[in-house]
């Protein structure tokens, strides 16, 4: 048996080669020790994370599980909505160590009170159009249950983000006929005489514009529907409060009138949107007046100019806010740390850049009151000349839940199509 002779330089490489892979086996070994202390001091000091080197602590631990606030929405916000999540958990935020997650699901106001109430939708936050809503479901969950899903006059646990009134939107000629630049306190019963009248805009001198057609959308399916019948019905009594089931259930004259404005409205649509995309892209052949938000008017005014003439806004003699209230559920689905991972999220609503975007990119009236509305870029100065006010109408207080849903039943057996 031979040996190979190697040469002395290519000796020198093959111990330089041993030495090398003595070196990184013990460069390992030490590694691994580094890291098993790492992870045990970790373990036994759990202060120790938060200054353990990054690179380490994340090799060795595993991330912390999310937090998820799931959100059950209304419409009408939604792009605004959708952008202020995306610049939230841009910020990376978090509670207690864990990253928190906003997942949304839009539905309509109703809609998502009934699908809370049966225990479809076991929701987060809940956050309809209006406090209207949250007040049903607060009553219907105390009634059936004997406790309370929310508690819509909190102010902690339910809080306004945006405010948007109702407002009567009209083609400016025929509001002109109909009832002048202001119509003060009978604005719904000069709209209720018109309607039902026969002979339409012929008893205004006006026989070739047909009939006046109005429209809003479903009480049963969107908020904006149930604020214009529960405001036609203060209106008809010339009330702002104390508003009764005995009141709509027990006056004769009242259902006949109320029956008869109603009933001259061919067909409820289920989205506001959908009225004002539909009067400016139509004109006067399909309405001659809408009952939409502010908001949602103020969004498609830039493109009524020109088309059929001026559209012009009317406020009601008395409102009621679509105050889009965020809600934290009082139910056994929520944990507490996602109640106050939810509450960093409706802080992050109410901030001033974010309050400021909903006012001059989409409309809203901000929930913060030190944010002025006529700023430079505003729409309400942009869109003064058509009617839009800084200052609302006084507000109508809002009736218990059970009259509220006295009105929307009564609504439901005498005129739903």
């Amino acid at each position: 048996m031979g040996f190979t002779s190697l040469e002395p330089n290519k000796l020198i490489g093959h111990v330089d080669d041993m030495n090398a892979s003595k070196l990184s086996r013990w460069l390992f070994a030490i590694f691994l020790l580094m890291n098993v202390a790492v992870f045990a001091m970790a373990l036994v000091l759990p202060g120790f994370r938060s200054v353990a080197y990054a690179p380490l602590r994340e090799l060795l631990l595993p991330p912390p599980s999310p937090i998820v606030v799931t959100v059950l929405y209304s419409t009408e916000k939604e792009e605004w909505l959708n952008e202020a999540v995306a610049s939230f958990e841009a910020t990376r935020p978090t509670y207690q160590g864990h990253p928190i997650q906003i997942k949304l699901t839009k539905m309509g106001s109703r809609e998502m009170v009934l699908a809370v109430l049966d225990g479809n939708q076991k929701p987060v936050v809940l956050s309809p159009a209006s406090s209207l809503q949250a007040t049903i479901l607060q009553d219907l969950s105390i009634s059936r249950d004997g406790t309370a899903l929310v508690r819509a006059q909190d102010p902690v646990s339910c809080r306004s983000v945006l405010q948007t009134p109702l407002v009567l939107v009209m083609w400016s000629e025929r509001a002109a006929v109909l009832w002048g630049e202001n119509p003060n306190g009978t604005l719904w019963l000069r709209l209720q005489e018109a309607v039902v009248n026969e002979r339409g805009w012929e008893a205004y001198g006006h026989p070739e514009w047909g009939y006046i057609k109005f429209g809003h959308t479903s009480p049963l399916k969107s908020n904006s529907g149930f604020m214009t019948i529960l405001l036609m019905t203060y209106n008809y009594f010339g009330k702002s409060s104390g508003l009764t089931e005995q009141d709509i259930l027990g006056n004769r004259d009242y259902q006949a009138w109320f029956q008869s404005f109603e009933g001259s409205i061919s067909s409820f649509g289920d989205s506001t949107g959908t009225y004002m995309k539909d009067i400016v892209a139509y004109g006067p052949s399909m309405y001659d007046v809408v009952a939409v938000y502010e908001a949602t008017a103020i969004e498609q005014a830039q493109n009524a100019m020109g088309r059929y003439g001026e559209l012009r806004f009317y406020y009601p003699p008395l409102t009621v806010l679509s105050d889009h209230p965020f809600c934290v559920l009082d139910a056994d689905w929520v944990a507490p740390e996602q109640a106050a991972a939810a509450n960093l999220f409706i802080d992050y609503l109410l901030s001033r850049p974010m309050q400021e975007r909903a006012l001059l990119q989409y409309g809203f009236r901000p929930a913060d009151a030190s944010i002025a509305i006529d700023q430079p870029g505003s729409p309400f100065l942009r869109y003064a000349s058509s009617g839009l006010r800084l200052n609302l109408p006084p507000l109508a207080q809002l009736p218990s839940g059970n009259v509220l849903n006295t009105l929307l039943e009564f609504w439901d057996r005498t005129i739903r199509r």
